[in-house]
């Protein structure tokens, strides 16, 4: 079903073509030897949305990008685009369909219906360029089967995933969590989640550890069982989240997806951007960063011009020198013709795959879509499965996630290095973004995004956004 946010995500529309007008005018009128307040390289998602968060706070903005397309790490590819990338070749079989039909996510992520990131696409009024629509499910995998996970007290009664005596206890922590307010002590049944780890608040309800891994790792999003040991108040604060998104449209898993896939939001944020003023360049050669004799950036160079600003904004592809390598993703993208079995016949579902299910020292993901979300021609689906690389060989590696999905009609194999900046920006007013992670919802990436917008402020991202009334309003509508 079309989610009720469509009240706030009004119009369904195609923006290549009017960004690249509005662009081309707002190019032909600017040069770059001028100086700005802050210079943005990459078109990734993270950087189009500071930029477009930095244009509407008054800023002065030039974004830049070797490239001659939107998107970065995080564009969506056509059918054409897939098979140049990865088969070296421009021909894919016609049985596939239409390339233009495609529009394949490399890093693909859904998005929490009550999360940040649609806090911050309200906060930006960039819902009006874009339209969502629910994701079907949400899965955990268990003892070689994948089950609905259960997300609310209701749902704990009815889950296949529990024994009966298993439910009942279950049930009385999901209450709890539901009930958990913050600013209400006696909610708090005595406990003060800021200082008792969540092991200690889920030993209180005798949970079993299967329980209790599908909880950590499937509803609070959890990438490994360090929170155990953690202050509790977050992992509540994510299972209330998740519920609180499945609660928001009434569909079969907490999450959303836009239509078209994630490329339009690179280009939903760069629309946002180029309104308050923002500049764009595209298809910039080199774009070097200039540092002074005390080693603080002050501006880029390309094609023998150079754009003075107070603060660079990039990408670790820019500045490498300034980010370190902690990890590689794995990934498998698969196109199919059916939907994943066991899943309810359902055309979008995330399934999470955790750790020590598969003997591994991190979750596998499996994102799913299909023509449904307009990301592949009709009865085609797009699968993709993904981990914090372990090995160097993903075809072995993935194979627990793939062997979920049935018959595959194309499987494409990539890893890549994943860097986390090691600079202190106030030394050298540079603010690299982190590369993207393994996991298959944006509530990791968004909080690199929001934590940037802080540094480069100095600020706190202002998310107060009134979601039920929207949602609301939106049922009257």
């Amino acid at each position: 079903m079309r989610v009720s946010l469509i009240y706030l995500l009004t119009s369904v529309f195609s923006l290549h073509l009017s960004i690249s007008i509005f662009y081309l005018f707002s190019l032909s009128l600017s040069r770059m030897d001028q100086e700005y307040d802050v210079i943005v390289l990459g078109t990734g998602l993270k950087e189009c949305i500071l930029s477009g968060l930095l244009s509407v706070d008054g800023l002065k903005v030039l974004h830049m990008d070797r490239n001659d397309y939107y998107g970065g790490e995080s564009s969506s590819l056509n059918l054409v685009q897939l098979w140049k990338r990865f088969r070296g070749s421009n021909t894919p079989p016609e049985n596939l369909g239409a390339s233009k039909e495609y529009n394949v996510d490399m890093i693909p992520k859904f998005m929490m219906a009550n999360g940040t990131l649609v806090r911050v696409l309200i906060h930006a009024n960039v819902t009006k360029y874009l339209n969502f629509k629910a994701v079907d499910g949400s899965f955990v995998y268990q003892k070689g089967k994948i089950y609905k996970v259960p997300a609310t007290d209701v749902e704990a009664l009815t889950s296949t995933l529990m024994g009966l005596f298993e439910k009942r206890r279950a049930r009385k922590f999901f209450i709890y969590v539901q009930d958990y307010e913050e600013t209400d002590p006696k909610s708090h049944e005595g406990l003060d989640l800021t200082k008792v780890t969540a092991r200690e608040v889920i030993s209180k309800y005798g949970l079993d550890d299967s329980t209790v891994e599908f909880i950590g790792h499937a509803v609070a999003l959890h990438r490994d069982d360090s929170y155990l040991d953690k202050p509790a108040i977050d992992t509540i604060k994510r299972m209330k989240l998740y519920a609180e998104s499945l609660a928001r449209f009434k569909g079969g898993s907490p999450y959303i997806y836009p239509l078209y896939g994630l490329g339009e939001l690179p280009q939903a944020f760069a629309r946002l951007s180029a309104v308050y003023g923002g500049t764009y360049m595209l298809n910039k050669p080199e774009c070097k960063v200039e540092f002074d004799e005390n080693g603080k950036a002050y501006g880029v160079t390309s094609e023998g011009e150079t754009a003075k600003a107070k603060k660079i904004v990039c990408d670790p592809s820019y500045l490498s020198d300034k980010v370190k390598k902690v990890g590689r993703v794995a990934r498998a993208v698969c196109i199919m013709s059916h939907p994943i079995p066991d899943t309810n016949n359902s055309h979008s579902v995330q399934i999470i795959l955790p750790q020590n299910q598969l003997g591994r020292k991190s979750d596998m993901y499996v994102f799913f879509c299909s023509y449904a979300h307009n990301v592949a021609p009709k009865d085609k689906y797009i699968a993709i499965v993904s981990t914090e690389a372990e090995t160097d060989n993903p075809q072995v590696e993935l194979k627990p996630g793939i062997d979920l999905l049935g018959t595959v009609d194309e499987t494409f194999f990539e890893i890549y290095d994943r860097f986390e900046p090691v600079n202190n920006p106030l030394d050298d007013n540079c603010f690299v973004s982190a590369s993207y992670d393994a996991t298959t919802h944006f509530e990791s990436t968004v909080a690199d995004v929001v934590a940037m917008y802080s540094k480069i402020t100095g600020k706190e991202l202002d998310l107060t956004v009134d979601l039920s009334a929207a949602s609301a309003a939106a049922e009257q509508s």
